[in-house]
């Protein structure tokens, strides 16, 4: 049984060479605050990689196929139905697992952590920020972009005039998000690798 042949095989199966790489290296042990780092950057990759693909690539795709779908193109339909609803997922609980986990992180990185960078306390300002831009994304996604996205996708009951705001709403707070996630990922990194602060 190949596990490449499905999505969670191949998840177990990277974490299973994680594994296998820290203990090949002769580890000392991973501590709790290396493990909610690590556990934390990947959620990340998966909210910031799905916020880009958004930006990127469908939001772009989608116009360009309601543009065609007059001249006989296949029209939005098959990202509608099929693609967006399941990356919104990914995207959504991504963002929240990136939040825990940051927070976490935070929380065990000094005594107090966590309340220490939402404060702006000294030394934990950079990362701080980070957080703050971290937490204003997270509730973009929940309160702006899924509930209008549910609208757009038909999954709730919408008039065409809803779909319209819905569709401006959206976009703008996925924008937002790209624009806030350069500065947060800057911060985030700047705080332990030696960005100018």
């Amino acid at each position: 049984m190949n596990p490449l042949t499905s999505i969670w095989g191949t998840i177990i199966s990277g974490f299973i060479l994680a594994v296998i790489i820290v203990f090949a290296l002769g580890t000392s042990g991973l501590n709790v605050l290396e493990f909610e780092v690590w556990f934390h950057v990947l959620a990340g990759v998966v909210w910031i990689g799905l916020l880009y693909y958004f930006n990127f690539v469908q939001v772009p795709a989608v116009a360009k196929a309601v543009a065609e779908a007059d001249g006989g193109g296949p029209g939005p339909a098959a990202i509608n139905k099929y693609v967006a609803p399941r990356a919104l997922a990914w995207f959504r609980w991504g963002a929240v697992v990136t939040w825990l986990t940051g927070v976490g992180a935070l929380q065990n990185l000094a005594e107090g952590g966590a309340i220490k960078a939402f404060t702006l306390s000294p030394g934990m300002q950079v990362i701080g920020v980070g957080a703050w831009l971290g937490t204003i994304m997270l509730f973009n996604v929940w309160v702006l972009i899924w509930p209008n996205q549910k609208k757009i996708l038909g999954m709730v009951q919408a008039s065409p005039e809803e779909i319209a705001k819905a569709k401006k709403v959206a976009l703008m707070a996925s924008r937002t998000n790209t624009l806030l996630s350069i500065p947060m990922l800057m911060c985030m990194t700047g705080h332990m690798h030696g960005l100018p602060f």
